[in-house]
């Protein structure tokens, strides 16, 4: 979706202003295998979070995050926005689980089988929530309630589709870090690592060319044995380095590292995906300055991953096989999503990015996804389903995006028309304005937040006006 070494006093305290504990009741939402076809009659339960502390029930209005890949606990813990203006709108905070992650599975432990995963599809997830919005309607052929969609991420992308394809259900949709047009075709496939690679130069521009000049001396180093016991012992790794796929598995965990340190690049302690400490690419850069070459650079590297790995010294060792799969967001079948549906074309080439050259190639994914799950890819599927940037048609929809964010380079930049908007914090990371209010906030992002409340109180009003005309 971050200064130097923190007191762990001082840390204690900025975690608990980023990751707060809110009140919440855990419920169940019975829904069909299959939205779309008539032959499978089987139904399986959702997971959703309720809270009605500060909710006006003869007219307050529904906030509902439509849950993104992992585990809901972890999006209602970090979306304090909706938390904190709950209160002064009378609302119902609902986080609806997106089917096939957290405990949200069709066919229990075996749901992520190849025989069973078909069923996960982000239109599949948007029916499963229009349908829990029924039912929270009480089943209104005119429903009472003004309902008002969050998501970041591909949450945001579900929050802004959800308003798109179920206008009836859904008032407005606040769609943070959203990158609705990153499908195939639609923008250069650098552009991902050209913003990750530009966030590492904001820091320092030594700390990139330092990056971009490690990865052959990596190999090399890590082709002999002695030197990969050196790395094993020195970067604290769970399983020695062997042999080229285990040299390219550490490769491609770095790589992973430094996206991430990028998503998550907020200017206070946080444990969203993994816990880090404040401006974590900042604090990464700190041991890759100055210029360093040889085992120097090793070392730094090794420091900067022991911060990204064991920053609350709870890790004993850094398991660099187990690839994105690491942290709090459980995001297994995400993968299969990105095999099928939500293709986003990704390259490096060395000399924009601070990466190896690693060029796109669809017949390659595409036959690596048929391998793993026995499907292929449908490039053109997103854009047929949801448009990308064509989206004249859409209204009551605000996009948001944050600049050092990697993913706002599919997101929505301009404003599309007057009632679909896009605001831009330049100083910004991944969907920092959904996250609880800090007090070491950048005021692009108070000012946005404030531009999302005035849209969202329009949207309730348009609503309200519409249900008296209706009335009448």
């Amino acid at each position: 979706m971050a200064a130097y070494a923190l007191t762990s006093c001082t840390f204690v305290l900025l975690l608990a202003a980023a990751g707060a504990d809110y009140k919440y009741d855990t419920k169940w939402f019975k829904v069909p295998l299959d939205h779309f076809g008539y032959q499978r009659n089987e139904t399986f339960n959702i997971k959703y979070l309720v809270n009605e502390e500060h909710w006006d029930r003869g007219d307050g209005p529904i906030f509902f995050y439509t849950g993104n890949e992992g585990q809901i606990e972890l999006f209602a813990k970090h979306t304090g926005f909706m938390w904190d203006i709950a209160e002064e709108f009378k609302a119902k905070i609902v986080f609806a689980e997106h089917r096939y992650y957290g405990a949200s599975m069709p066919f229990g432990n075996k749901s992520l089988d190849n025989n069973h995963i078909g069923y996960l599809s982000s239109g599949q997830a948007l029916a499963d929530y229009a349908d829990l919005i029924n039912f929270l309607q009480n089943n209104a052929v005119k429903p009472r309630y003004p309902v008002i969609a969050f998501g970041g991420s591909y949450g945001g992308m579900l929050a802004a589709y959800f308003r798109m394809k179920y206008p009836h259900l859904v008032a407005g949709a606040i769609a943070a870090s959203a990158p609705v047009h990153m499908f195939p075709g639609m923008l250069p496939c650098d552009v991902y690592h050209r913003i990750v690679s530009s966030s590492f130069a904001v820091a320092n521009k030594t700390c990139r060319e330092n990056i971009r000049q490690s990865w052959s001396i990596i190999r090399n180093f890590a082709a002999n044995k002695t030197n990969a016991a050196w790395l094993e012992k020195q970067w604290k790794l769970c399983d020695p380095v062997k042999d080229n796929g285990d040299i390219q598995a550490l490769i491609d965990f770095l790589q992973s590292m430094y996206e991430t340190l990028a998503m998550v690049n907020y200017p206070f302690a946080s444990d969203f995906l993994l816990p880090l400490p404040a401006y974590p690419v900042r604090s990464a850069c700190q041991y890759l300055t100055p210029k360093l070459t040889g085992q120097n650079l090793l070392e730094g590297i090794g420091k900067a991953l022991q911060m990204f790995t064991n920053f609350n010294g709870k890790s004993k060792c850094v398991d660099y096989k187990k690839g994105d799969d690491y942290g709090n967001l459980d995001a297994s079948g995400w993968d299969y999503q990105a095999c099928t549906e939500m293709i986003m074309p990704m390259c490096t080439n060395g000399i924009n990015d601070m990466f190896e050259p690693n060029p796109w190639n669809f017949t390659q994914f595409s036959e690596e996804c048929h391998k793993k799950y026995n499907v292929y890819p449908r490039p053109d599927a997103a854009r047929l389903e949801y448009g990308g940037d064509r989206l004249q048609a859409a209204s009551n929809i605000v996009f948001s995006n944050g600049l050092l964010d990697p993913w706002a380079g599919g997101g929505i930049l301009t404003s599309i028309s007057d009632t679909v908007k896009a605001v831009v914090m330049i100083d910004t990371a991944h969907h920092l304005d959904l996250m609880p209010k800090n007090r070491d906030d950048p005021e692009s992002v108070k000012m946005t937040r404030q531009e999302h409340k005035r849209n969202i109180e329009q949207w309730i009003q348009e609503f309200r006006h519409q249900r008296e005309d209706r009335k009448n």
